[in-house]
């Protein structure tokens, strides 16, 4: 395997995750690509540029390369992006056109609608990650565009393979868009365990500045999909009065302000300003800290097709209270290393974050069976898994558009 072009169009793998649009995508894309880097393949990460003084080109890592392409205004917003993907499915292209690649991977449904437009242009096998689903998440609750659905229907069906992080997303690629089983890869994304491992509660509450009571952490953008809302009003319905929830995370989406000022005021109403503390978007090898420190992650997302935070919570050996959701329910043994809630009552929340905190005993042991089962996730796995995948399909014969 000689050399990919992976596509982000909308969200740079330099950004800091939690910031604007930058979330569990930009970890995937940054860890694979140097994975793959150190697994011998030529990477370079084409992005939309995003601010005027990026440079055009910036090497990572040996083999990794990040290229920035101009492609409308560096402040469009994500809902103004579909005008711009043709431009930056040409700048990638022109790029492509001297220095070559082996196969394309698209991620999330903009860089899919380029990269398909690239597979017909160059004659190169695709490969799609899409992360999120547009009819999964207005299943969900979240309208998303009919012209996202067309292109996501489109794109799948033409696809040389398509990466889904675990089978519950594969079915639904299946069920929902028709999707040919065959071309499906169930390839999860890692965790890198140099980083995020167990660790002492006591030493990381220290350098984090926070005192012995029970601490409640979320970790993810503030937008209403996430449900931080769900995670403060929870907090309100414990037993223990001394818990405290730890937000880390700033707005994000054409959303992320007005939830931001509701989960402000949830704090307000429920008279919780004093047990809980809203930190901003940290770099992400700094997360371990937090999650070291934490009795419980909550994630009480609306859909999550993988969901990066609980399995960072479980590399550093703490429980889960996560939806019933996507990925969750692979990532969430209920019962064992964590619990999954049905539905987003903060009611049903609480309750299960009140078993962690009252049975210390038992939150350590699910801990450590959390730790174990991500011990089965890595970054170099995964790059590998994909590797292969790559060489497989520079032998196959392109698929064609239906």
């Amino acid at each position: 395997m000689g050399s990919v072009a992976v596509l982000s169009l909308h969200t740079s793998p330099l950004a800091l995750p939690g910031v604007g649009d930058s979330g569990g995508m930009n970890v995937y894309v940054r860890e694979l690509a140097g994975s793959l880097g150190q697994a011998g393949v030529d990477v370079r990460v084409y992005t939309r540029r995003w601010a005027d003084d990026l440079p055009d080109r910036v090497s990572v890592e040996p083999g990794v390369e990040v290229v920035h392409v101009p492609a409308g205004p560096v402040h469009a917003t994500k809902e103004q992006l579909p005008t711009f993907v043709g431009k930056f499915a040409d700048g990638v292209a022109g790029d492509l056109d001297a220095r070559g690649a082996d196969v394309l991977h698209a991620n999330y449904w903009l860089s899919a609608v380029a990269g398909h437009a690239l597979k017909h242009r160059l004659d190169l096998p695709l490969v799609s990650t899409f992360h999120t689903l547009a009819r999964v998440k207005a299943d969900a609750g979240d309208d998303e565009p009919d012209a996202r659905v067309r292109a996501e229907t489109t794109v799948i069906g033409c696809c040389d393979a398509i990466c889904a992080s675990n089978t519950v997303e594969a079915g639904q690629l299946v069920e929902l868009y028709g999707a040919d089983p065959t071309r499906i890869e169930v390839v999860p994304p890692g965790v890198d365990h140099a980083f995020f491992s167990p660790g002492d509660r006591a030493g990381a509450r220290l350098a984090l500045g926070l005192d012995d009571r029970p601490t409640v952490l979320f970790v993810g953008r503030i937008q209403p999909l996430k449900g931080p809302v769900v995670a403060v009003e929870a907090l309100a319905r414990l037993r223990d009065r001394r818990t405290r929830l730890v937000l880390v995370g700033g707005p994000s989406g054409p959303d992320g302000a007005d939830e931001w000022a509701r989960t402000r005021e949830a704090v307000r109403r429920l008279d919780l300003q004093d047990r809980v503390t809203f930190v901003d978007p940290q770099p992400h090898h700094l997360l371990s800290t937090y999650y070291r420190a934490a009795d419980v992650v909550v994630v009480p997302s609306r859909s999550e097709s993988f969901g990066l935070v609980a399995l960072e919570a479980a590399a550093c050996g703490v429980p889960v209270v996560g939806a019933a959701v996507g990925g969750l329910r692979t990532l969430v043994e209920h019962g064992h290393t964590g619990f999954l809630v049905e539905g987003r009552d903060p009611t049903a929340f609480a309750a299960r974050i009140d078993e962690l905190v009252d049975q210390p005993v038992r939150a350590a042991a699910m801990g450590r069976a959390a730790a174990r089962l991500a011990a089965g996730f890595s970054w170099s796995t995964t790059a590998a898994r994909l590797r292969r995948l790559y060489t497989d399909l520079g032998a196959r014969r392109l698929v064609d558009c239906p």
